[in-house]
């Protein structure tokens, strides 16, 4: 599974970054996704976001989705993070 990130300041993109995870075939796809974000948030130094129900739904229908600075439980540098999976 790959798994891009994306930060953004206002409009404009101020970093990004992919992480590629080999997938475990026998977890279900939420655990590897999970696994997939955390080694992004890693990759980009931020801290892991409050994943929510809107979050499930876009991810679903779009293969991506976005963070908001308020989905933290700690100050972050950014405004939104988008991620995507590439695939």
């Amino acid at each position: 599974m790959k798994l891009e990130g994306r930060l953004f300041v206002g409009n404009r993109m101020s970093e990004i970054k992919e992480v590629e995870l080999i997938s475990d075939q026998d977890a279900p796809f939420s655990k590897n996704l999970e696994s997939a974000l955390i080694l992004l948030c890693r990759e980009l130094d931020i801290p892991v976001p409050v994943w929510m129900k809107k979050n499930t739904k876009e991810f679903a229908a779009f293969y991506q989705t976005i963070f908001f600075s308020d989905q933290y439980q700690e100050k972050v540098r950014f405004d939104r993070f988008q991620i995507r999976m590439i695939e």
